[in-house]
């Protein structure tokens, strides 16, 4: 099933940008990592990309990951479910995620 996204909507597929030690590692090889709507697609996390950042995107990668369980008091619930992409880019471009200020 898939579902219709219209293209002044991409954007909100991408909801915010993984900057942790591995992810700033990977950034050397033109990949970034973000946190995307579970229900999006590979075409549309490349479409997404592709109008918010202006750049070329190579390929897509995700991964559906699972579940965490919390535990407040005797209550057990489970925390939202979420999606991650790592998104390479085409040699010679970059994503500047962090303007000089």
């Amino acid at each position: 099933m898939t579902i219709r996204v219209a293209d002044r909507d991409l954007p909100d597929l991408i909801r915010n940008v993984i900057v942790t030690e591995k992810a700033t590692i990977a950034m050397e090889q033109n990949k970034y990592v973000f946190d995307v709507v579970p229900q999006a697609t590979k075409p549309q996390i490349k479409a997404a990309i592709e109008s918010l950042f202006d750049v070329k995107v190579k390929r897509v990668d995700t991964q559906n990951l699972p579940r965490k369980t919390r535990r407040v008091g005797k209550f057990l619930g489970a925390k939202p479910r979420y999606k991650r992409a790592t998104v390479t880019i085409v040699e010679g471009q970059s994503i500047i995620l962090f303007p000089e200020v």
